[in-house]
């Protein structure tokens, strides 16, 4: 594909002091064919001011540019350069402009993506044009603040049904009309059609909806009591959160397939990645996930579609409050009242990496200079340090000032646009707190601050706290002061929290001293915590007795911390988690230790002549898990320490036999992500073969499928596989988005590191390649799926570090290729300390 042009910040605001856009009327023709479709735009905008003779464009990638009219005159179609078609000489007053393109189906998740349905035959198509790729699909002033009404009409084949913003009603002969929407945005549009299962309700007097392909109808069925009373309990705690009622007609749910994000905000009919339908076993923590993603979109609905952005540097104001939103409302109106742990122990940790790295940004960026660098911001700051800031800011603030706040931030800009100032002023207006200067010290820099705690013994033998705070932001915290419970041994008990605002005026009064003490406890703001010599001990010799979830979610991520950073030996970090993780009942916590210990601490701190033994121990923990699940009281649990033994097996033949019975000795029985999985392992290990990777998928010929057979095969230990899935990934474009991922996915091993050793070289050169030509969601890919992790060692850094210097990289690429060479340099800085 050849790359389109970007848009500057600089031409947005020339075009949006220029044009005031106030109608799209689109028809699309979806019975054209397997590669094009047919999209009609008309525009209607007009030229502010008394302008005599103004130039702008319009966006545009077809495949053919039919025709072009500017109010009844024909344009050139020879005149569209890249994206762009030139509108010239144009006067004040209203104006139509008329297009009418063939465009292209997309198989990366860009644009209009088509997939057809291994399972049965059936083909599927829905948009996501987030951020800039609304022109693939139909003509457009491709800008947030340009906000018009969306009129939409749809020919689709016999048998389909259509979704989009508004309510759809059938004409007769595959045409379906949306209603029209209010003002919004235009990467905000959404069609989503093909042979939708669908279950739909009333709630609120609003037609609501969810829909999945048609082969994945039963799992649907099976939780949509679940999926609708999460999302009718969410709908009902905005109404009593927002002043501001639900701003659209409908409110439909699209679970698709191969979509590159977790879900999509289109106002009305969110979309979600269809993994979210579940077929196989998952845990609570799962289903807690996918209904936080429920809760967020929701949130977004208010918060990113009612209120917009101007411009992308301020897109924190939709992921940041969405995030905060998702997992605070989850907490107060459904039974996952316990998501905060989630994620401080997954979602913040993604925040304080990114924040480590060369490519951080502050959360509110001073500027972003164009679209292409906007999409690099989708990152753990816009989303975890975001939400961590917010939830300090409640903290600080109270929750009753922040919502008035926000209230009146509704108020001012509904169906509008709004920047950080304007948000800013209304939470000012609310408080009489500095909240300008807060947003300049929390929003406005980078970095992770760090805590340290000291104790001094006073003369009457008491002790006093004083922080060491290295950093420049005000924290509002919680410590905890823990003392040995004389009843249990070994046990810990809460003594109480104090609340401290930092910087400190004077030290902290405690009383005798804690046995351990946690600065952050609750969690309620971003920063790392060190410890004091004793309360490292207690960490050490009672982590598992911590009493609340929330609580030793903060000690194991000041673990993580202090491994990354070179203070805590990684292998003390593994001999941790064998000693308190066996008596985890917490799931988030139970899968985040076993992640980070197996995918960092196993795979990557340690020297590769450790791992094996590394290894050894994280079957043993998991072991001790599975034995201590027999009596089926802990499921979740159970399938956690089951998957980490598959990925963690050294030998084939424990995880063979559970495949060869289809069970694992007391249960879980395999269901098909286990069996992939395992065989999955088994193609690591060279314990399966081509022909049995083919068999499975007979068994199992799903999309799901088709990902863990490439996977597989991408996985043996043998270099005519290796030769076969490279060039699958690089040498042609017929993989898929997902099937990229999957086949990337399986490539790398580091069992295998003298058969890739040749495409640890090859990698400088074909990845930018791929990058350049298969557009942004492949780049990512390239750099995040089929980057070499595995190959910890300064040759990789140099030749790594040589290609950032003399490739012109797509940004996509050029963003990952940075995070991922960081953090191959701290590996190496871990592996030294």
């Amino acid at each position: 594909m050849s790359l389109m042009s970007v848009l500057t910040r600089d031409e947005a605001q020339t075009r949006a002091r220029l044009l005031d856009v106030h109608r799209y009327e689109i028809a699309l023709d979806l019975t054209r064919g397997d590669e094009t479709f047919d999209s009609r735009t008309v525009i209607h905008f007009t030229v502010r001011g008394d302008r005599k003779a103004a130039d702008t464009f319009v966006e545009l990638k077809p495949a053919e540019l039919r025709s072009a009219t500017l109010d009844g005159q024909p344009l050139d179609p020879e005149t569209l350069d890249e994206n762009r078609l030139p509108l010239k000489g144009l006067t004040a007053g209203e104006h139509e402009l008329r297009i009418d393109a063939a465009m292209r189906y997309s198989h990366t998740g860009e644009g209009m993506h088509r997939f057809t349905d291994p399972t049965d035959g059936e083909t599927y198509v829905y948009t996501q044009l987030f951020l800039d790729d609304v022109q693939r699909v139909f003509a457009a002033f491709d800008q947030p603040d340009l906000k018009a009404v969306f009129e939409l009409t749809v020919k689709a084949p016999e048998g389909w049904s259509v979704l989009a913003n508004g309510v759809t009603t059938h004409e007769g002969d595959g045409t379906w009309r949306a209603a029209a929407t209010p003002l919004i945005s235009t990467y905000l549009a959404a069609v989503a059609a093909g042979p939708w299962h669908s279950v739909r309700t009333e709630h609120r007097g609003l037609p609501f909806g969810i829909h999945c392909r048609r082969s994945l109808a039963p799992y649907l069925d099976a939780d949509a009591d679940e999926l609708l009373e999460i999302t009718r309990r969410c709908f009902d705690r905005y109404h009593e959160k927002f002043e501001e009622p639900y701003p659209f007609d409908s409110y439909d749910q699209a679970f698709v397939p191969e979509f590159n994000a977790g879900a999509m905000e289109n106002p009305g009919l969110v979309t979600f990645r269809d993994e979210f339908v579940y077929r196989s076993a998952v845990t609570d923590t799962q289903r807690q996930t996918r209904a936080m993603v429920i809760a967020h979109e929701m949130a977004h609905m208010w918060f990113g579609d009612l209120v917009t952005l101007r411009w992308w540097d301020d897109i924190w104001l939709n992921e940041s409050f969405a995030e905060y939103m998702g997992y605070q409302t989850l907490t107060e109106a459904t039974r996952f009242t316990d998501t905060w742990t989630d994620f401080g122990v997954a979602r913040k940790a993604w925040g304080y990496d990114a924040d480590q790295r060369p490519s951080t940004h502050p959360v509110a960026p001073d500027a972003v200079d164009d679209t292409a660098s906007a999409l690099l911001n989708f990152d753990g700051i816009s989303y975890a340090k975001g939400a961590s800031a917010l939830r300090q800011l409640v903290a600080w603030l109270g929750e009753k000032d922040f919502l008035a706040g926000i209230n009146t931030h509704f108020a001012r800009h509904r169906f509008g646009n709004a920047t950080l100032a304007d948000f800013v002023d209304s939470l000012a207006d609310a408080t009489e707190r500095d909240v300008h200067a807060w947003a300049d010290s929390w929003l406005r820099t980078t970095g992770v601050d760090t805590l340290t705690p000291h104790l001094t013994q006073a003369d009457d033998g008491t002790y006093s706290l004083t922080v060491t705070h290295d950093g420049s932001r005000p924290h509002r915290i919680a410590v905890g002061l823990y003392d040995q419970d004389l009843s249990d041994d070994g046990g810990l008990t809460l003594r109480e929290r104090l609340e401290l605002d930092l910087p400190q005026t004077a030290p902290q009064p405690l009383g005798k001293r804690p046995a351990l003490l946690l600065l952050n406890d609750s969690d309620l703001t971003y920063a790392k915590v060190r410890f004091d010599a004793d309360s490292f001990k207690a960490v050490r010799g009672a982590l598992s007795a911590v009493p609340e979830p929330l609580s030793r979610a903060v000690v194991w991520n000041a673990l993580r911390d202090a491994v990354r950073d070179g203070s805590l030996p990684a292998a003390a970090y593994l001999e941790t988690a064998r000693t308190h993780l066996p008596q985890e009942t917490d799931l988030a916590l139970a899968e985040g230790v076993l992640a980070f210990a197996s995918a960092q601490v196993a795979d990557r701190y340690l020297p590769a002549g450790e791992r094996p033994a590394a290894l050894t121990t994280l079957t043993h923990l998991c072991r001790d898990l599975i034995r201590r699940t027999e009596d089926g009281s802990h499921p979740g649990l159970r399938l956690i320490a089951v998957r980490h033994f598959i990925d963690a097996a050294a030998h084939p033949d424990t995880i063979a036999a559970w495949l060869a019975d289809g069970t694992v000795p007391g249960g879980p029985e395999l269901d098909p992500e286990l069996r992939w999985r395992i065989l999955g392992r088994l193609a690591v290990l060279g314990a399966v073969d081509e022909a049995t990777i083919d068999e499975e998928l007979e068994r199992d010929p799903s999309a799901t499928g088709q990902e863990g057979a490439a996977r597989c095969r991408a996985a043996l230990p043998d270099p005519e596989a290796k030769r076969r899935a490279w060039d699958a990934m690089f040498a042609t474009d017929d993989l898929s988005n997902y099937l990229f991922t999957a086949t990337a996915q399986g490539f790398w091993q580091p069992e295998q590191a003298d058969i890739v050793a040749e495409y640890v070289d090859r990698y400088w050169t074909d990845a930018p390649a791929v990058a350049a030509r298969r557009g942004p969601a492949i780049a990512a890919a390239t750099g995040r799926w089929a980057f070499p992790r595995h190959a910890v060692d300064a040759d990789t850094l140099r030749r790594g570090e040589k290609c950032l210097r003399k490739q012109d990289l797509v940004p996509a690429l050029h963003r990952r290729l940075v995070d991922e060479l960081d953090d191959l340099a701290r590996a190496l800085r871990v592996r030294e300390a």
